[in-house]
């Protein structure tokens, strides 16, 4: 079964370009072109390159980041957890998250939460789903958590009685504190039943911090607000939470597989923690 959520109409028609985001650069669609992706436009490229130059392996982040979230969500679907929410999703890239945890069970739900419009372009690929599951896609910005959480609502795609995973896989160093990113996590944690978990990467410039000093400014000079966070700070976002062996890690470090993303890479090359924690 599949479901695309409603999203309102603009007042006005915007330009095509402005309509899906053309006009300027995006995360969602430079973290695409890392990751070796067609679905970026020049000005993401730009962007991309120039964060490239700044520090090499943020193609190696991005992949790690994508085998991480695999090697998770198969974790939670042994784990008989079988209702995902996905917030920040990103531009399809295959295996998507439904079709790793589905491949485990069939019967799993998924959703899937974005603010970019160029997503919903793509949404058939997020939606193709097995007969048994579900699987949907609403529009939704992470700084507007009531938001999210009334879309998520109303697709009816999760039975908020029974425990959910929620992934947030590397979508917070997008949320600076003073877009209350400890606050958000709490709101939307609070509203999942016991036994749920979450999910999280988040760069960090622990080993690096001046090229992760440049790679935030690159962002913010594109419009793109960025923070990276210490390992204590990423830590934070699991508060009241039960992080799970080997807890809070470098994400490659998190219950490696063989052929699972990058290998022989350092810690410096990753910067970034991961780690999957349950609500009691």
């Amino acid at each position: 079964m599949t479901v695309v959520g409603e999203r309102q109409e603009p007042a006005q028609e915007p330009s095509v370009e402005a309509a899906l985001g053309q006009d300027r650069a995006h995360s969602a669609r430079m973290y695409d072109y890392y990751l070796g992706g067609k679905t970026n436009y020049a000005v993401d490229r730009e962007a991309a390159e120039a964060v490239m130059r700044v520090f090499p392996a943020i193609e190696v982040v991005a992949r790690v980041n994508r085998a991480y979230m695999h090697r998770a969500v198969r974790y939670l679907a042994h784990e008989d957890v079988r209702q995902f929410i996905d917030i920040g999703t990103g531009i399809p890239t295959a295996p998507n998250l439904h079709e790793v945890v589905q491949s485990i069970a069939p019967d799993a739900r998924v959703i899937y939460v974005d603010n970019d419009p160029i997503v919903l372009v793509y949404a058939d690929e997020l939606l193709d789903g097995t007969p048994e599951g579900i699987t949907c896609y609403v529009e939704g910005d992470v700084t507007q958590p009531e938001k999210v959480l009334e879309a998520v609502e109303a697709a009816k795609c999760i039975d908020f009685g029974q425990p959910v995973a929620l992934s947030m896989h590397a979508l917070l160093h997008f949320v600076p504190d003073d877009r209350d990113a400890y606050g958000i996590v709490s709101r939307l944690v609070d509203r999942l039943p016991s036994g749920s978990y979450l999910s999280l990467s988040h760069c960090t410039g622990d080993f690096e911090p001046e090229a992760w000093a440049a790679i935030v400014d690159t962002y913010e000079q594109r419009g793109t607000p960025a923070q990276v966070r210490t390992k204590a700070e990423v830590r934070r976002f699991f508060d009241q939470l039960e992080l799970v062996d080997p807890g809070l890690v470098v994400a490659h470090r998190w219950r490696p597989e063989p052929a699972s993303g990058p290998s022989l890479v350092t810690d410096a090359q990753v910067s970034l923690y991961a780690g999957v924690a349950r609500k009691p």
